[in-house]
């Protein structure tokens, strides 16, 4: 038999009032003097400025500097303002670009260079040999499931192509799950972060990448998501959707450590080219590049269908998926929110390009990428 190796997450400290255990794992950490690392919208809300007041007793700074999807420069800045202050720790808090960010302040403050010297797939790619600050994260969205990934997204900031950085070193020291720090996400947002995790969660099982525990983990986050997410956008005021949501998002991005697919390569070519929001981007390829995955994932629709409510078995998982757009206020083709025709070379170049679509359940050539696109517009 072949031999695989296995590895799983942090230590997650989950449910409501989490974030008020944050000082004393720092203390207890021997740390004193936290960057915390957010973005502009983030910083300008109250839900900061309360969570800024369980941090007395340390000498914490603010670097506010991440905006839209995260890239290098944002990095490299956050940086920066780690050695300005003297700082000894990191706390990420926010969405998926934030904590994305984070990760990678970290690890310039203590390396030199350039952070995209340090993505995968650089030609010289520089390791992390140093041991990284103290680094504990806060989501405050439901979708990418960055709290408890090994991996930072970073685009480029003149292409906006993304690049991956890749280390175990980059896994939080804690994770801080509080479901009371996304009760003030709009429904459109809840509706874009909650479709990126189900999207995780589906796309990890489908993958044929060979994983049994993330193949667990992934129909449960699936099944989850699929119950919650009507809810947490209908009822943004339900804590226990949101504590759903929030779990099935960690839940996907443990389960996508086994690998993603198609949808994930097109959603990184939309967010590169047209700057959609990533759980966005998924949402609208999803039910497209699913139906064209259908005769490949036959038995794994069948389960998803399963645990995931849908009558009918897995030939009316897509459909079900569709109408749960409907449902959360997703409406609309790539064409409706900004996606022009003229866009399509560097869509699929990009698309094709990608490593997500290795562990497709089909092949995906070039000319698979256009009809995917068209076919969503």
């Amino acid at each position: 038999m072949t031999i695989h190796r296995f590895s799983f997450p942090t230590t997650i400290h989950f449910g409501p009032g989490a974030r008020r255990e944050v000082a004393r794992h720092l203390s207890d950490a021997g740390c004193r003097r936290p960057l915390s690392v957010t973005d502009r919208a983030l910083a300008a809300l109250p839900v900061l400025a309360e969570f800024r007041t369980h941090l007395r007793g340390l000498d914490a700074a603010l670097f506010d500097g991440v905006f839209g999807n995260p890239t290098a420069s944002q990095v490299m800045a956050g940086a920066a303002a780690f050695k300005a202050h003297g700082a000894d720790s990191v706390i990420g808090f926010g969405g998926g670009a934030a904590l994305d960010v984070a990760k990678l302040v970290g690890v310039m403050a203590v390396h030199e260079g350039d952070v995209l010297e340090y993505v995968w797939d650089h030609p010289q790619v520089r390791p992390i040999v140093h041991a990284l600050p103290t680094f504990v994260a806060l989501p405050t969205t439901a979708g990418t499931g960055s709290e408890v990934g090994r991996s930072s997204v970073v685009s480029q900031d003149d292409t906006h192509v993304k690049r991956v950085v890749f280390s175990p070193r980059l896994l939080a020291s804690a994770v801080f799950a509080d479901p009371d720090l996304t009760l003030g996400l709009p429904p459109a947002v809840t509706a874009a972060t909650g479709m990126d995790a189900l999207t995780h969660n589906i796309e990890s099982y489908l993958s044929p990448a060979y994983h049994p525990l993330c193949d667990g983990i992934a129909l449960e986050g699936a099944r989850i998501a699929a119950r919650a997410l009507p809810v947490a956008v209908r009822e943004p005021g339900n804590l226990s959707a949101r504590g759903d949501m929030m779990m099935a998002s960690m839940m996907g991005a443990i389960a996508f450590q086994k690998d993603l697919g198609a949808v994930h390569a097109c959603a990184h070519a939309l967010g590169a080219v047209c700057d959609l929001h990533h759980g966005l981007a998924n949402a609208l390829m999803i039910d497209t590049v699913l139906a064209w995955n259908g005769e490949a994932a036959g038995e794994k629709f069948d389960e998803l269908a399963h645990v995931c409510g849908v009558a009918g078995g897995g030939a009316q998982l897509v459909p079900w998926l569709k109408r749960l757009k409907q449902e959360i206020g997703i409406v609309g083709g790539l064409a409706q929110h900004g996606v022009k025709p003229e866009h399509l070379p560097r869509l699929v170049e990009i698309a094709s390009a990608d490593i997500c679509h290795q562990t497709n359940p089909r092949p995906c050539t070039a000319a698979d990428f256009e009809r995917f696109f068209r076919a969503a517009m």
